[in-house]
């Protein structure tokens, strides 16, 4: 437990941090998620719909140190990449 008043405000911080944190992420997991469903439905006009939310979110948790930001270049890339062959392929 700490006992300085400074480490007892850092843990308080820490904790709303820690709540914040774990919503952005679970929301961004959501968002890939639907976009990987829409694919594999064969709803491409959903997906690219779903994809651009997906790609704001990404670009959120990296801007916030959520992710590393070449995670969220890479997530992107291989869902449009997703996209695209589901398209090719219909």
């Amino acid at each position: 437990m700490p006992n300085t008043p400074s480490a007892i405000k850092r843990l308080r911080q820490n904790e709303t941090r820690k709540t914040l944190n774990r919503a952005n992420r679970s929301n961004m997991r959501t968002q890939l998620r639907r976009v990987r469903e829409a694919v594999q439905a064969g709803e491409l006009d959903r997906a690219r719909q779903e994809f651009r939310l997906a790609a704001k979110k990404l670009d959120r948790a990296a801007a916030k140190n959520l992710i590393h930001k070449n995670a969220a270049a890479r997530t992107k890339s291989r869902l449009n990449a997703l996209i695209k062959n589901a398209a090719t392929a219909s």
